[in-house]
């Protein structure tokens, strides 16, 4: 592998990679094992990291770095970012070979240039998409933070997720749902996508970055990727008795 192309470890991983140089363009690349458009392109990716050593090249298994994955709000595999530092120069989705070509020759000398805006946040700790924002009447912190309270405690087990548990938006949200249902948990749930307010503010209030968000007895256990592993050690047997 090219010294300017690294498969993700973790989140501090990618964190550490993109940290180290903050001018410098990075193409990550959102991939998984089993799908097959994801072949092709990993190829491509292949080859753009040999011909623009200028570049940084990152892929980022999906399913495995959830966490990464839905800070982005990535969805569906391949997908491409280009980054200079923690600021979002183009988004690619899909096997289009072209445009990320196009997208990398673009911005292979653009460390010369001036820099755009820039945002202090941390990859993979928020979206780098702009929340949107209602005209009308704004909450205060405090009335959110009381709704907030009031909501991940309507019932013992509450999931907030991007749609709902008969149709999820995402494949983590329908992951998650698929356990609890072999659990046989009984939940609530709760769409972050019908309401932006509650969405960053649960990500402010339990200094999580992503969704799903899994809340039991008004607390937060995790995303996706702890759910698994207490299933898999017992404690989410023990925790929802």
């Amino acid at each position: 592998m090219a010294q300017n192309l690294y498969e993700v470890q973790s989140v501090k991983h990618f964190q550490d990679l993109l940290s180290e140089d903050l001018k410098r363009v990075s193409l990550i690349y959102f991939w998984t094992s089993w799908a097959e458009p994801c072949k092709q392109m990993s190829e491509v990716v292949e080859e753009l990291s040999k011909k623009y050593r200028v570049i940084l090249f990152l892929k980022v298994e999906a399913e495995t770095h959830s966490e990464i994955t839905e800070s982005f709000d990535i969805e569906a595999v391949p997908a491409f970012l280009l980054l200079r530092g923690h600021v979002l120069l183009g988004r690619v989705p899909g096997a289009d070979a072209t445009a990320v070509t196009q997208l990398v020759m673009k911005h292979a000398t653009s460390s010369a240039h001036s820099p755009l805006s820039h945002t202090d946040q941390k990859p993979a700790e928020a979206p780098l998409t702009a929340p949107s924002i209602s005209s009308g009447d704004m909450e205060t912190s405090e009335e959110l933070e009381k709704r907030l309270s009031h909501l991940m405690n309507q019932s013992k087990v509450v999931l907030f997720m991007k749609g709902s548990p008969s149709e999820p938006q995402c494949k983590f949200s329908r992951r998650i749902v698929g356990l609890l249902k072999d659990e046989k948990v009984d939940f609530t749930s709760f769409d972050i996508l019908a309401d932006d307010s509650v969405r960053q503010g649960l990500k402010k209030l339990n200094d999580w970055p992503t969704f799903p968000q899994l809340i039991i007895n008004g607390e937060l256990v995790g995303g996706l990727d702890i759910v698994q592993e207490m299933i898999s050690n017992g404690e989410f047997a023990e925790m929802i008795a």
